[in-house]
């Protein structure tokens, strides 16, 4: 009887061990589709985030020179009209990130900075310059190389920059939804996003 009792319990014993290595392997494939799944998603984020604006702005150029001893002042001017096109963009191809299985948590570890282009449109009224101080090459790089300066000036306090980082906020919230879904955790900057609304002050 007692060896009955026994080849039962070895028995039972041996039928736990396999489910338990069932469960363990249906847990492990499962966090390896996880996996594969968030990896998928990443990728399928890493695109351009662009926000757009157009930009107009007249400037005056006035150049003087003086020459016999300041007897005599050639001055040179022309009125400018700058039409901009420009796009603030993030580059999600360059988002690094860490999956971490064992503990189930998606890392971000670094977000791309903010890429501003500007393709300016110059027209130039009302040229006057004097033969002896005559529009050159180095005149049009100098008014270009203002306009740039002063267009971005304006466009870094205009709402362009919060309407990109908006649109960045937003394809970040897809990653959260999907860690979140899964039962993952993502984390960014070493603290965990715990609701969607977190990303607007980690990037501040």
């Amino acid at each position: 009887m007692r060896k009955v009792l026994y080849g039962v319990g070895m028995l039972f014993i041996i039928l736990l061990s396999f489910r338990y290595c069932e469960f363990k392997d249906d847990e492990s494939a499962i966090i390896q589709e996880h996996s594969a799944l968030i990896e998928k998603t990443l990728k399928n984020v890493g695109k351009l985030v662009v926000t757009e604006g157009e930009y107009a702005e007249v400037f005056t150029y006035e150049d003087s020179k003086k020459f016999y001893v300041d007897i005599l002042t050639a001055t040179k001017k022309a009125l400018v009209v700058a039409n901009a096109k420009a796009t603030v963009s993030y580059d999600l191809s360059k988002i690094e990130t860490r999956i971490d299985p064992a503990v189930k948590t998606v890392y971000i570890t670094n977000i791309p900075e903010p890429e501003l282009t500007i393709n300016p449109n110059l027209e130039y009224y009302d040229i006057q310059q004097d033969l002896l101080n005559p529009f050159g090459a180095e005149d049009y790089n100098v008014i270009k190389a203002r306009v740039m300066k002063t267009l971005k000036e304006k466009i870094e306090v205009s709402s362009l920059y919060t309407n990109a980082e908006n649109r960045l906020i937003t394809e970040l919230h897809k990653i959260y939804i999907l860690t979140n879904s899964l039962g993952w955790t993502l984390q960014y900057d070493a603290k965990s996003i715990t609701s969607i609304t977190d990303f607007d002050t980690l990037l501040d």
